[in-house]
């Protein structure tokens, strides 16, 4: 037996709809749609009519919980029967077990994740100030013995880092899915994640906005550096310029680790309601453009290892993530704009 809450959420999902896109063709808040499917309250009669309207079902079928197919078979669809958004994307059934093991696991690897990510942004600091302490004397080192010193760091954070990213996708592995099938969840599950979703909301928010801020004031500690000292070319005050590089290093990999970690947990939330960028039909152009996003994603990080090992710019070459992350972007729409032409 099927109640409305459970209708609705089968409905919007089946026409690959966000409760934000349900909610202004209704002419309602997201907050309305929410109450609605978690069973917290009930549309009154217009917003039934409409809602019949909308999806192309009789009242009957919204307000009769016995009706699990809809009684007009000749006219109407029954939400089981109703077809995917796409022949090869078959649904996959969701318990609740299932949806509260992937969110623990979730948050879980979103800390081993964001803690590998920070590690190798700081990798190089250590390479960077015991080369500039070594150049203007500070320490009791030659330059070959610094280098050296630094690429052992160097190896000993990104070795670590990389075990993390291992290990994480060895514990998502098995809810894959998720993300690339589109899913059916059992009755409860999507109001037990919309209220985990609204308990980590300002937690998120906080994440984020602390997170931007530091990546967008990393550059402070260069701009100070260079309005006291001015150019000191190659004299000794220049070791103000190493200082103040690794403290824009710190600065990026604390902002990273909170951004990466928030958008993780949250886009676990995202997968299961299919919503934000995991909809049904953002499911199917994911699975579509699979292979370009492997093909593009081993040439970045080719690029970003042969540059960074040949130049030996390590505190540089992190810049080719966020140029690749935005490129990326316009290449899947090139590629979606050609499929959509051919």
């Amino acid at each position: 037996m099927m109640i409305l809450a459970d209708k609705i959420i089968e409905l919007r999902k089946k026409n690959g709809w966000s409760q934000e896109d349900l909610a202004e063709k209704l002419d309602v808040s997201r907050q309305a749609i929410s109450k609605w499917e978690s069973a917290q309250s009930i549309p009154d009669m217009n917003k039934i009519l409409k809602m019949s309207d909308v999806f192309g079902v009789s009242t009957d079928f919204l307000l009769k919980d016995e009706y699990e197919v809809e009684p007009d078979a000749d006219v109407k669809a029954s939400v089981s029967e109703m077809p995917a958004a796409d022949d090869e994307c078959e649904l996959r059934n969701v318990s609740m077990e299932e949806a509260q093991a992937f969110i623990d696991v979730r948050e879980t690897a979103s800390r081993w994740i964001s803690i590998g990510v920070m590690m190798c942004i700081l990798s190089p600091i250590a390479l960077i100030l015991l080369g500039g302490l070594s150049e203007y004397g500070k320490i009791a080192l030659d330059e070959s013995m610094a280098a050296g010193a630094g690429l052992i760091t160097l190896f000993l954070l990104v070795g670590p880092a990389v075990a993390l990213f291992i290990r994480s996708y060895f514990m998502l592995n098995p809810f894959e899915y998720m993300e690339k099938q589109l899913i059916d969840t059992e009755y409860g599950v999507d109001g037990m994640v919309r209220a985990r979703r609204d308990r980590f909301q300002d937690i998120y928010g906080k994440m984020m906005i602390i997170g931007i801020v530091l990546c967008v004031i990393s550059a402070l500690p260069i701009f100070v550096t260079m309005m006291m000292i001015g150019d000191p070319g190659d004299g000794p005050e220049s070791i103000y310029f190493v200082y103040a590089l690794c403290a824009l290093l710190v600065l990026v990999a604390v902002g990273v680790f909170l951004i990466v970690r928030a958008s993780i947990i949250k886009d676990g939330f995202d997968m299961i309601l299919e919503e934000g960028d995991y909809t049904r039909k953002a499911k199917i152009e994911t699975k579509k453009n699979e292979a370009i996003t492997a093909g593009y994603w081993m040439i970045v990080t080719a690029v970003f290892l042969a540059y960074s090992f040949i130049t030996n710019e390590w505190a540089k070459s992190w810049i080719i993530w966020p140029v690749a992350g935005v490129t990326y972007g316009i290449v899947i729409l090139v590629a979606n704009a050609l499929r959509k032409k051919g």
